[in-house]
C-alpha cells in the first residue's frame, strides 16, 4: 500500500523515509492516469505552492486526508475545497524566513551602495577614477509591510544591526513592537527611505503600491519587493521610475513572471531577481525534514 501521493521532490529536498511509502507522479494529469484503487489508497498528498492543489486533484483522492505544501504561498491551493471534505492543509513556510529577510536586505544593500554598477565599474572602469559615493543605511528609516510577520521581524533584526529606524502600518498586529507606525500606505511610504513589502498577494492588496504610494516614497526613496508581484501596480513603478519619481527598486518578484516588461528590463535603476527568496540549499534541507516527521506523525509511523 502506497498511502502518499507526491510530485518530484525539488531539488535539495529527500524523504528517505518516505521513499517506500509513496508514488510520484510528474504532475497533476499524473494523478488522474492512475487506476481508481491506486488512487483510493492516497491519504496524503504532498506538493508545493508552485504546484498547489486544485479542486480536481481533490475530487479525485477519495480518502485524501491531508495536504502538506513546500512554501509560504497558498495561492494554488483550494482551500475552499480542502475544508468542504476537512482535510488537513500544512504548509511549511517557517524555514524560509530567514532566508528571504537576508535577501530583502542584500537587495536594500545593493540598491543604496549601487553595487550592480560597482561591479560594471571595476571591471572596465576603475583606473580612470573613483566610483560614484552610495548612501549609507546608518540613520535610514526602513518601511516594512508585513513588520509584524516572521520574515517582517527578521528583516527588522538585520535592519537595527545595520543602523536603521524601524517603521510600519499602524495594525493592531504592530503596536506594543517600539516602531514608528504610521496610518495608511502612503503615509509609510512617506515615511521611509527604503519601503519593503513583505506580505502575502491578497486580492485586498493588490497594487496597493500605486502611483499615489510611489509618489509619496519621493525621489530619494527606495522600493524592494520580497513578497508577491501583484502587491506593485507595475506600470506605475515604470513610470515612477523612468521619469525619476522614486530612485530606485529592487524586485525579487513581479506580477508578469517570469516575464519581464521590456521598459522595466531597460532601467538602470532596478534590481530584478527571479523569485529566488526562499531558494537555498539550507532552507530546502530544512523544509523536507518538517515535511517528513509531519507525514509520518500524521500516518502514526
Amino acid at each position: 500500500m502506497q498511502p502518499i501521493l507526491a510530485y518530484p521532490a525539488l531539488a535539495g529536498m529527500t524523504y528517505p523515509c518516505l521513499e517506500i511509502l509513496w508514488r510520484i507522479v510528474p504532475d497533476a494529469s499524473g494523478i488522474a492516469r492512475l487506476g481508481a484503487d491506486e488512487r483510493a489508497e492516497v491519504r496524503v498528498l504532498m506538493t508545493s505552492a508552485s504546484r498547489g492543489c486544485n479542486e480536481e486533484t481533490i475530487s479525485l483522492l477519495p480518502n485524501l486526508a491531508f495536504v502538506i505544501s513546500q512554501g509560504a504561498g497558498s495561492e494554488k491551493i483550494d482551500r475552499k475545497a480542502l475544508d468542504a471534505r476537512r482535510i488537513k492543509l500544512r504548509l511549511v513556510n517557517e524555514t524560509v524566513t530567514e532566508d528571504v529577510a537576508d535577501l530583502a536586505m542584500t537587495l536594500t544593500q545593493m540598491l543604496c551602495r549601487n553595487l550592480v554598477a560597482a561591479d560594471r565599474f571595476s571591471r572596465g572602469a576603475w583606473a580612470s577614477g573613483r566610483f560614484d559615493l552610495g548612501d549609507s543605511l546608518v540613520g535610514m528609516t526602513i518601511g516594512i509591510a508585513g513588520l509584524s510577520g516572521r520574515i517582517g521581524q527578521a528583516i527588522a533584526a538585520r535592519a537595527r544591526v545595520s543602523g536603521m529606524r524601524i517603521a510600519g502600518l499602524d495594525r493592531p498586529s504592530n503596536r506594543g513592537l517600539g516602531d514608528s507606525l504610521h496610518d495608511g500606505w502612503r503615509a509609510l511610504a512617506e515615511a521611509s527611505d527604503v519601503l519593503v513589502l513583505a506580505v502575502p498577494g491578497t486580492d485586498d492588496l493588490s497594487a496597493i503600491i500605486d502611483a499615489d504610494v510611489l509618489a509619496a516614497l519621493g525621489t530619494k526613496g527606495r522600493l524592494v519587493n520580497v513578497g508577491r508581484g501583484n502587491l506593485v501596480d507595475t506600470d506605475a513603478l515604470i513610470d515612477a521610475l523612468e521619469r525619476g519619481g522614486i530612485a530606485g527598486a529592487a524586485l525579487d518578484v513581479l506580477d508578469t513572471e517570469p516575464h519581464v516588461p521590456t521598459r522595466l528590463a531597460a532601467l538602470s535603476n532596478v534590481i530584478l531577481t527571479p523569485h529566488i527568496g526562499a531558494q537555498t540549499w539550507g532552507q530546502r534541507a530544512r523544509a523536507a525534514k518538517i515535511a517528513e516527521a509531519e507525514v509520518l506523525a500524521f500516518l502514526g509511523l
